[in-house]
C-alpha cells in the first residue's frame, strides 16, 4: 500500500445536496483530498459535482453499486471511467465484476467489489436468503472479485483478517464502519476505530457522519488521519 496516509481516509458526503457537499468540501479544505459521493449526492448532480472536485485537485470514489445486466453495466462504468474518478463500487457478483471490468479497461478507474454491507449482521443475511454466514460469504465475494480483476473489496472491518486471509495483498480494502472511540453508531453494525482498521489491513477508511457532523469537521478528519498515521505498520 503505497498511498500517501491522507489520502487513506476517504471522507463520504452523505449530504441532501450539492450545496451541502460544497460548504462541507469548504470548511475541510486542504486537510481531506479524497472524497466518497454515493447514490444520495449522485442522483442530484454528484457526478459533475465530483468532476469540480477532481479539477480543484482531489480525488473521488464515485459509490454507485451497480448491479444489473452485463452490457448495461459495462456501459455505466464506461461512463464513469471517462469523468477520471480513482474508484466505483459495484455489487460483488462475478457477472457484475466482470461487465465492470470490461467497461474501465483502458482507464484508471478502479473497480470495487461490495461484499456484505455494513449495516447487515448475520440475521440480515440469513433473512436475504443467503446459505453462508456473513465471514464465509465475504471469503467468496473476495475470490470472485479477485478473478474477475477488480482492484479491490469493500468490506466491514470485522472481516478484514478474513480478505487478507483469502487473497492476501491482491486486493485494496476499503473499509467503511469505521467510528473513533466514542462515535454514535448509527445504522452500522459492524464497526471497528480507525487504527484497529488499519491495524488489521485495510488500506482505506471510509468515514462520513463523524466528520461531517462533527462541530469542526476539519479537526476530526485531522484527528482520523493522525490516528491513521500512528497505526500505519513501519
Amino acid at each position: 500500500m503505497t498511498a500517501p496516509v491522507r489520502d487513506r481516509l476517504i471522507v463520504a458526503l452523505d449530504v441532501p445536496g450539492i450545496k451541502e457537499a460544497e460548504a462541507m468540501v469548504e470548511r475541510l479544505g486542504d486537510s481531506v483530498g479524497f472524497y466518497k459521493i454515493g447514490m444520495e449526492l449522485a442522483y442530484i448532480g454528484g457526478i459533475p459535482f465530483g468532476e469540480r472536485l477532481m479539477r480543484a485537485g482531489k480525488k473521488v470514489f464515485f459509490d454507485l453499486k451497480l448491479h444489473d445486466i452485463p452490457n448495461t453495466v459495462e456501459r455505466a462504468t464506461a461512463q464513469i471511467a471517462s469523468t477520471g474518478a480513482a474508484f466505483m463500487t459495484v455489487h460483488a457478483y462475478p457477472q457484475t465484476l466482470a461487465a465492470a471490468a470490461l467497461g474501465a479497461r483502458g482507464s484508471d478507474l478502479g473497480i470495487l467489489g461490495v461484499s456484505v454491507l455494513t449495516s447487515m449482521g448475520e440475521d440480515d443475511a440469513a433473512r436475504a436468503g443467503y446459505g453462508l454466514g456473513v465471514d464465509d460469504l465475504v471469503r467468496r465475494r473476495a475470490r470472485q472479485a479477485q478473478e474477475n480483476h477488480a482492484a479491490g473489496l469493500v468490506c466491514s472491518p470485522l472481516e478484514i483478517r478474513s480478505v487478507c486471509e483469502t487473497v492476501g495483498a491482491a486486493l485494496q480494502i476499503v473499509t467503511p464502519g469505521v467510528r473513533p472511540a466514542g462515535a454514535a453508531l448509527g445504522d452500522q453494525k459492524r464497526v471497528m476505530t480507525p487504527a484497529e482498521a488499519i491495524l488489521a489491513g485495510a488500506d482505506y477508511l471510509v468515514v462520513g457522519r463523524p466528520i461531517t457532523q462533527a462541530a469542526e469537521p476539519a479537526n476530526m478528519a485531522e484527528a482520523i488521519i493522525a490516528e491513521i498515521a500512528a497505526s500505519v505498520p513501519r
